[in-house]
């Protein structure tokens, strides 16, 4: 079965506000076993919604519709449908009883404007939605299923998962669609592929690979669709199982984990304490690693360096060492490791020196040049990275580079 998903609002097509419903909607179909060909964003223009809607009928099943149900004059969306189907606006009265008991538990009267989300079409199944005054509406037309949902997107979420999805599967045989995502860290994409090209070709027909991008971070979603679920699952798992063997060092977790989740994981498992030694990051290292709830139990602290006389005064870095190798350097950044695992009083300290940008690069050492010292009650070691030439990028490169260095360390012991 194939579904369409198109998403109502200038608001989207200004870049007003960010499209979430059309990730959350693909996602939630997609592991209920239905299929979304395209995702389409329009304005409140009823031209628009009507020839959407004509085009989209000729491609997929089931079309999916979010926004312009609320009760001001900008949104059409319910007016438009009632004209497309050739249907009038009727009087629903679970729908106005679903409306006062909302506006009861607010302190409020229910105004002309707020009765009028009772009027539905009359060739439409209404769908009660208890979180919002706008209900859905589910349209037959000539085989194809055509529902419209609030576009506030925890009224859309409940009606989807509650309403729209099970009256689906009792209509249609679904697919079995089983996603599974491996999250990778230290190669960049076309490195990657490489590596696990052999891999790659041996995957059956129905199984797909697609490889998913972001600075510091690949993700490899496994596709596989066919008619028993479990028998996907565990041939994914299998395949899994042998990419593990081929990239080892590489697969930190699956399904959307972040590294600092991994990392959190590890050092409470481990019983350890790590702390951090920032320069270029400006520690945005720490902040990964505070992101996590419950983060106190296995990080004490950090020491942002930016400045030398703090390298010196802080983490004991050498003077001599600075003007000798300079602050982006193996000797600096493996004495800020060591001194921030002295007086910060942890297990490990991970200690960051580099070259941001967009300035401050020189033909020996370019922007992206980023030294990197993991020390642990083993000695330290520091490894050097060459990461481009974009500031953002570069600072949440060596953060992760960072953590995975911690990460790979804490795996072996």
């Amino acid at each position: 079965m194939k579904a369409e998903i198109i998403n109502i609002g200038d608001e989207l097509l200004i870049g007003q506000v960010v499209n979430t419903n059309a990730s959350w909607m693909a996602s939630e179909l997609s592991n209920a076993g239905i299929k979304v060909i395209q995702i389409t964003g329009i304005a409140d223009d009823e031209v628009q919604i009507k020839k959407s809607l004509d085009q989209a009928k000729e491609r997929a099943d089931v079309i999916l519709i979010s926004g312009g149900l609320g009760p001001t004059k900008d949104d059409i969306t319910k007016k438009t449908l009632a004209e497309y189907f050739h249907s009038q606006l009727i009087f629903h009265k679970p729908t106005y009883e679903n409306v006062k008991k909302i506006f009861a538990a607010r302190n409020f009267n229910v105004s002309e404007v707020n009765k009028q989300q009772a009027l539905v079409p009359d060739k439409c199944i209404p769908l009660l939605n208890v979180n919002g005054t706008a209900p859905g509406m589910w349209f037959e037309d000539n085989g194809k299923v055509i529902v419209s949902m609030p576009g506030v997107p925890f009224e859309m979420q409940a009606l989807l998962k509650e309403q729209v999805i099970p009256m689906l599967q009792k209509k249609y045989k679904m697919e079995a669609i089983v996603n599974k995502t491996i999250m990778t860290t230290g190669w960049g994409e076309s490195y990657l592929a490489e590596k696990i090209k052999d891999w790659e070709d041996s995957l059956p027909d129905y199984i797909k690979l697609a490889y998913l991008p972001q600075p510091g971070i690949v993700r490899l979603r496994l596709s596989a669709h066919g008619d028993n679920k479990e028998k996907l699952k565990n041939e994914i798992d299998i395949l899994i199982e042998r990419l593990k063997k081929i990239i080892p060092k590489v697969i930190y977790g699956f399904d959307e984990i972040s590294l600092e989740e991994v990392i959190g994981e590890l050092l409470k498992e481990k019983n350890k304490i790590a702390g951090t030694a920032e320069s270029c990051t400006g520690g945005y290292l720490s902040h990964l690693i505070t992101s996590i709830p419950g983060s106190s139990a296995y990080f004490k602290g950090g020491i942002i360096s930016y400045a030398n006389e703090i390298k010196i005064k802080q983490l004991d870095v050498k003077e001599q060492s600075l003007i000798k190798y300079g602050a982006v350097s193996r000797q600096v950044v493996e004495e800020m490791a060591i001194g921030a695992r002295k007086n910060l009083g942890v297990d490990y300290a991970m200690a960051i020196s580099g070259i941001a940008g967009p300035d401050g690069g020189t033909d020996e050492k370019p922007v992206g040049t980023t030294w990197i010292a993991l020390a642990g009650p083993a000695g330290v070691k520091s490894k050097i990275f060459h990461f481009g030439e974009h500031r953002g990028r570069n600072i949440r490169r060596a953060a992760l580079a960072a953590l995975n260095m911690l990460r790979i360390t804490l795996t072996a012991i």
